[in-house]
C-alpha cells in the first residue's frame, strides 16, 4: 500500500490539552540518536505532569500495545529532558508507519489516563493497529534488506521505493514492485563520507569531494545548498537530509559519495544510510536548541554522534579533539576513532601517536597526517588558500578532518595535496563561505556565518588582516530570540567594525515585524559602544551591500554576513 494511503488508515484522537502535547510523532529510517535500527519516536511535553510519570505511563501503555501486537521482544528506548521525554521503539522496515502509530497511540492512552478521560475500547485500538500492520506488510522488502545486510550490502529506504548499494553500484525499485531475487554481483556500495556538525560542514564537505575530484573519480555530494554529481548540479536547494542521499547515491555515475547530515535530518529521519566508510563531526556548538527535544548542547552533540552508527564495520570516525562537547559525547561511541587537532600537544593528539591510530594535527605552518605507521607533513598552511595565510584557523580544522576523511576513502595523499592547493574560498569552489571579492582596492568578504559560533570564528580569522576602515552587513532571521540576535552581533564584534550595516532581511521575517532585526541589532551595537552614526539601516541584504560598497575606499574591509540575495550581490561586487 503507498505511504500516503497508510497515513489515512487510523485517525487517534490524542487530547488537545496544554498539560501534556505530543510535540511529534516520526518514522526513523535508518540509524539514529537512538540506536542502529530503524523505529518510530515520539517527543511528549509534560507542563501540568512530572515528565517521569508521564514517561512512566507511556511506557506502560506502550508496552500494552506492542505486547498485544505480538511485538513482545521489541525493547522500548527513552530520553528524558526538561519538560518532557522521548519515547522510541526498534521496527521491521516494512512495519514503520505501523510502529508510529503505535507511538501516538501509546500517547493517546497515556493522556486519557493521566487526564481522567474516557478511552477507546483497547482491543479496538489494537484491531485498528492490526488492520494497519497487515496493510503495510512487505515481506518482500523486509527479506531483500536483511539479504543485503547479510551480503555487506547497503540499502536506501524511501516512502514508496528501495535501493540498495551505492551510486554505479546501485538499483533501485518500487516497493510494490520488488525482483524476487536481484542480480547481486551487479550491486555494490561505493567509498562514502558523512559529514555533520555545527559549522564547517558544507566546507568540509566540498574539500572531501573535491579531494576524490583530484583522484581521478566521479566525486558527488549533497548538501545544504545543492546535490552535485561531476559537474552536474541535479537540483539546487537544502538536501542535508535523506532526500538528498537519495538523490546522489541513486545516480549511477557516482563513484565516491560525499553527505552532508544535518541535525534536523537526523532527528525526523535518522542517517539514511548505513555502510559509510568515514563519519566526520567537525565541531559542536549551541544552535537550533529547543527542537526535537533538544535543549543542551551536550544532548545536540549526541545527536551529531549518532553517524558512528552509520558506519560499516571498517569504518572510522573522525573527531575534534579541541572540542569539549565532541570528546564528551564521543565516550559512548562505540568506533574507531580518529582524532583531529590544531595542536600536536593536544591529550588525544598524543595518546592517538603512542597507540599508533590514525590523527591528524598542526605542526607550527603544516598539516600533519598519520596512518599509525608513519607520519608525513601533508602541506604548508600558506599554501592552502582556504585558510587565508593561516588566519582562517576555523578552516584549519576543516583541512584536517577532510584530509582524514579522503584516506579513510582510500584516496591518495597526492589528490588530498593537489585539492587543498587549488581549492579557493570563491563563488566557484564554495560559494557564501568566506567569499572574497576586490573593489577599488579594498577587500570584501561574503559568508553564509548565521549562529554564534559560526560568527565569531569567521570575525576573528578577518580581524587579523591588516586594514584601514571595517565595514560589516548584519541580517538575521526573524526566528531567532531577542537574545541570539544580540549574542550573534556580539559575536561580529570580534571584527572590531568601525560601520555597521543593520539589513532588514525580508524573505525571513518569520513573524517579525518588520524593523525589528535591525533595531535590536542597532541597539546592541550602542551598547557595544558603536557611535549612533556608524550604524546605517538598510531595507535589505542588496541594498545594505550596495550602502558599504559606495563607501570603500583602497584599504578598507568589509564582511558581509548574508542569508539571502547573495546572488545579487555577488553580482554587484563582481562588476
Amino acid at each position: 500500500m503507498q505511504s500516503d494511503a497508510l497515513q489515512d488508515l487510523l485517525q487517534i484522537p490524542v487530547p488537545d490539552h496544554p498539560a501534556l502535547v505530543l510535540d511529534g510523532c516520526r518514522r526513523l529510517l535508518g540509524p539514529n540518536l537512538y540506536g542502529p535500527e530503524p523505529g518510530a519516536v515520539g517527543d511528549g511535553l509534560a507542563t501540568g505532569f512530572e515528565p517521569d510519570l508521564m514517561l512512566q505511563v507511556w511506557v506502560r501503555h506502550t508496552r500494552d500495545l506492542l505486547d498485544g501486537l505480538g511485538w513482545t521482544s521489541t525493547p522500548i528506548r527513552t530520553r528524558a529532558f526538561e519538560g518532557g521525554a522521548s519515547l522510541f521503539f526498534p521496527a521491521a522496515v516494512d512495519q514503520l508507519f505501523t510502529a508510529a502509530f503505535i507511538v501516538e497511540a501509546a500517547w493517546y492512552y497515556s493522556a486519557t489516563d493521566l487526564l481522567c478521560l474516557d478511552a477507546i475500547p483497547r482491543d479496538r485500538m489494537l484491531a485498528d493497529l492490526g488492520r494497519i500492520a497487515a496493510a503495510e506488510a512487505n515481506p518482500a522488502l523486509a527479506a531483500l534488506v536483511a539479504e543485503a545486510a547479510r551480503r555487506g550490502i547497503d540499502r536506501l529506504l524511501d516512502d514508496d521505493a528501495l535501493t540498495l548499494g551505492h551510486g554505479m553500484g546501485s538499483e533501485t525499485w518500487a516497493s510494490s514492485d520488488l525482483p524476487p531475487s536481484p542480480d547481486w554481483s551487479r550491486l555494490h556500495d561505493i567509498p562514502l563520507a558523512l559529514v555533520t556538525g555545527t559549522n564547517g560542514k558544507t566546507t568540509t564537505t566540498r574539500l572531501i569531494a573535491a579531494m576524490a575530484r583530484a583522484a581521478g573519480h566521479v566525486a558527488g555530494l549533497s548538501s545544504t545548498e545543492f546535490v552535485r554529481v561531476g559537474d552536474d548540479i541535479l537540483d539546487k536547494g537544502d538536501y542535508s537530509g535523506p532526500a538528498g542521499a537519495r538523490l546522489l547515491l541513486r545516480d549511477k555515475r557516482l563513484e565516491i559519495g560525499v553527505l552532508e547530515v544535518a541535525r534536523g535530518g537526523i532527528l525526523r529521519r535518522g542517517v539514511p544510510v548505513t555502510r559509510a566508510r568515514a563519519a566526520v563531526v567537525t565541531n559542536v556548538a549551541a544552535d537550533h536548541l529547543g527542537q526535537y527535544g533538544i535543549k543542551t548542547v551536550a544532548e545536540l552533540a549526541r545527536v551529531k554522534l549518532s553517524v558512528h552508527r552509520a558506519l560499516a564495520p571498517d569504518g572510522v570516525l573522525i573527531l575534534n579533539a579541541d572540542d569539549p562537547n565532541v570528546i564528551e559525547a564521543a565516550r559512548k561511541a562505540d568506533a574507531p576513532k580518529a582524532w583531529f587537532s590544531l595542536s600536536s600537544d593536544n591529550v588525544r593528539i598524543r595518546a592517538a601517536r603512542s597507540r599508533r591510530d590514525p590523527c591528524a594535527w598542526l605542526d607550527d605552518s603544516e598539516i600533519v597526517l598519520s596512518d599509525g605507521r608513519s607520519e608525513i607533513p601533508l602541506i604548508a598552511v600558506a599554501d592552502v588558500p582556504l585558510t587565508l595565510g593561516g588566519a582562517a584557523r576555523y578552516n584549519i580544522e576543516n583541512v584536517l578532518a577532510a584530509a582524514l576523511a579522503a584516506r579513510a576513502l582510500g584516496l591518495p595523499d597526492a589528490a588530498i595535496k593537489t585539492a587543498l592547493s587549488t581549492f579557493r574560498s570563491d563563488p566557484v569552489d564554495n560559494p557564501g563561505r568566506a567569499n572574497e571579492f576586490n573593489v577599488r582596492g579594498a577587500r570584501i568578504f561574503v559568508d553564509f556565518a548565521h549562529n554564534p559560533h559560526s560568527i565569531a570564528a569567521v570575525t576573528s580569522a578577518l580581524a587579523a588582516i591588516p586594514t584601514r576602515r571595517r565595514f560589516i552587513l548584519l541580517t538575521h532571521a526573524g526566528d531567532r530570540s531577542d537574545e541570539d540576535i544580540r549574542a550573534l552581533t556580539r559575536g561580529a564584534f570580534r571584527f572590531r567594525p568601525d560601520v555597521v550595516v543593520a539589513a532588514e532581511n525580508p524573505k525571513y521575517l518569520r513573524g517579525r515585524q518588520r524593523g525589528e532585526i535591525p533595531a535590536l541589532i542597532r541597539q546592541q551595537c550602542l551598547d557595544l559602544g558603536l557611535p549612533p552614526e556608524e550604524i546605517i539601516p538598510a531595507e535589505s541584504p542588496s541594498q545594505g551591500a550596495r550602502l558599504i560598497v559606495d563607501q570603500l575606499a583602497p584599504g578598507d574591509i568589509a564582511l558581509l554576513l548574508v542569508h539571502d540575495e547573495r546572488t545579487e550581490i555577488v553580482a554587484l561586487l563582481s562588476v
